[in-house]
């Protein structure tokens, strides 16, 4: 196999500043792209770089005073390459040393070399060995066996600078048949069609954010990393879905109307659809749906306090519910909606609470009952109900249908995500007491869309998801929060998000939310400013070794068929799959 031609050579560079390389004259400028990626091979060590910025320079300022004319094509070639050129800034992300890639190349056929292990060679020897081992056709068959390092120095003056070869993605992002790790592909470099993996165990295990302004396709690249949950089972999902476009289709964005599968439709034996508007979701052919109940009862002074600005709940009527909590226990707004002004004023007068602010309360929560999930009491737990599927396996999505205001969208959420969190504190202290494998919760990931809303900074000490965002982990919870206005969300609950996968975003206070906590940001802000407004986004964090820009994959047919689903209509038509669902029909389940 013939070497690869290098790029350019390394002039000048720091650790902390990243390097400054200098295009060889037969490369062109244009050719080179925010986002890209090289390699860069040292004396001793390979390294992994993202080129962050691309620049022209020139040998002479006379250069610049007398420019060649434009018609004198002569004069400019005679210049290019040697009075003028281009000039790249690279950061470097990682680091492999040739001893790890001579032991790979000996495994070309699968098998361990004898003499797999570098020997100590003098400087001119390694180099020569560096020169081959740009091109040598090594093969490597799991991560697993892949140590990456952290960068923690530089190649030396004029090492040479190459393009990254498919070896090297392999190497550093691993493959989708890896047996050691539940790695999902989540698209393909800007500049090259190679696959980009998510290692599955370590997204689900923290919280995760996807971010970018609106129509940059964060739906879309949400449903993408869904699938790969369900079809790696790398934990279970409960999907709070407040624009019905997760559950069993959604309109696809263009010029013509087209729709695309949701996830029931791609898992049919694995995904529950409950529906808090049961017309609206029969209206839009959605098949087998349970409907979604919640009483006053379950609505606790804490979920008032989340949606205090959509009823406009003043401090005082907050502190006045909860004297109306204490003293009539979990049917408080059930009693509080039928008092009379008697009552009310009877009330005050034993209990110290202020008239003026319990009527405005009662005034104000009349709205909830005008809310078509909304029951002064349900003979059947719902909550419950969500909680005995997902401990089975199944995935959950909850459709809110003409339910998508906020006041309705975050009070369900906040009221449902309570109990997971109580029921699952639970089963985890039991599983740490009793230290059996089949006590182990199932890892479930929790996706909100509009999650500012839950965790700005005047909230997110007291909403649920803050708890959930900052020490669920332990518990088995996480979050993948869906916005579009990073900086709306509190900082502390950012510094836990995990693996922030980015697609466009415009205002300055958006992009500094996203580098939080990020070292090398600066480079990494150029790189997300240059990003398309469709299918393109920077992912950085826990489940990716280094931060990459990919071009996501898209959510068509060719997915359904990658993912290996099976359409709806062929599990409907199995016997076993019809036999199952009279089981759970007859179950009410």
């Amino acid at each position: 196999m013939e070497p690869a031609a290098p790029l350019g050579s390394v002039i000048e560079g720091s650790l902390s500043q990243g390097l400054e390389v200098r295009l060889h004259p037969n490369v062109s400028v244009e050719d080179m792209r925010v986002g890209k990626f090289v390699v860069v091979q040292g004396l001793r060590s390979r390294f992994f770089c993202m080129l962050t910025d691309v620049a022209l320079g020139t040998a002479s300022a006379r250069i610049l005073a007398n420019p060649p004319e434009p018609s004198n094509m002569f004069l400019q070639e005679v210049l290019s390459g040697t009075g003028t050129y281009g000039t790249l800034n690279l950061t470097p992300m990682l680091m492999f040393t040739p001893k790890a890639v001579e032991e790979w190349a000996s495994r070309g056929d699968g098998k361990r070399g004898e003499n797999s292990k570098l020997k100590i060679s003098p400087p001119e020897t390694l180099r020569e060995q560096n020169s081959k081992l740009s091109s040598a056709s090594y093969q490597v068959q799991s991560s697993a066996e892949v140590e990456l390092l952290p960068v923690k120095t530089i190649p030396g003056h004029f090492s040479q600078v190459y393009d990254a070869a498919e070896r090297d993605f392999r190497i550093v992002f691993g493959w989708e048949d890896d047996p050691h790790r539940r790695n999902f592909v989540i698209g393909q470099p800007i500049d090259m069609a190679v696959p980009i993996c998510l290692d599955l165990d370590r997204f689900v295990e923290r919280s995760n954010g996807i971010f970018g302004k609106s129509g940059t396709g964060k739906s879309f690249l949400t449903r993408v990393l869904l699938c790969g949950t369900i079809q790696r089972q790398a934990a279970v999902n409960l999907i709070f879905d407040m624009h019905s476009e997760y559950g069993w289709e959604a309109v696809n964005e263009g010029k013509h109307f087209s729709t695309v599968k949701g996830l029931r439709q791609l898992f049919p034996g694995q995904v529950q659809i409950f529906t808090l508007d049961p017309e609206a979701t029969k209206r839009r052919g959605v098949r087998d749906a349970q409907d979604l109940y919640i009483s006053f009862d379950q609505i606790d002074v804490e979920d008032l306090t989340l949606v205090r600005g959509e009823l406009n709940l003043s401090e005082a009527s907050l502190e006045n519910a909860i004297i109306l909590r204490n003293e009539f226990g979990k049917g408080w707004i059930s009693r509080l909606l039928t008092m009379s002004n008697e009552e009310i004023q009877e009330f005050c007068e034993t209990k110290l609470g202020s008239k003026s602010s319990i009527m405005a309360l009662q005034r104000k929560l009349t709205r909830l009952a005008d809310l078509k999930y909304i029951r002064a009491a349900c003979p059947h737990n719902y909550v419950t109900q969500i909680l005995e599927a997902l401990d089975g396996g199944q995935h959950v999505v909850v459709e809110f249908g003409s339910q998508s205001n906020m006041l309705s969208y975050m009070l369900a959420t906040n009221v449902i995500a309570r109990r997971i969190h109580a029921s699952y504190v639970r089963k985890a202290d039991r599983f740490l007491q009793t230290k059996n494998p089949c006590d182990r919760p199932r890892q479930l990931m929790i996706t909100i869309e509009e999650a500012h809303r839950f965790l700005d900074p005047a909230t997110a000490r007291q909403t649920i998801f803050g708890t959930i965002a900052r020490e669920m982990r332990k518990y088995f919870v996480t979050l993948l929060v869906v916005d579009q206005r990073p900086s709306g969300i509190d900082n502390e609950v950012m510094s836990q998000i995990g693996t922030r996968i980015t697609a466009l975003l415009n205002d300055e206070k958006d992009i500094d939310a996203i580098f939080t906590g990020v070292s090398g940001a600066q480079g990494l802000r150029s790189v997300l400013a240059k990003l398309d407004s469709k299918q393109q986004a920077l992912i950085l964090g826990h489940a990716t070794p280094m931060p990459v820009v990919v071009r996501t994959r898209a959510y068509d047919a060719q997915f359904y068929s990658d993912i290996g689903a099976t359409a709806w209509e062929d599990m409907a038509d199995a016997p076993l799959f019809k036999a199952a669902e009279a089981a759970k029909a007859e179950l009410g389940l």
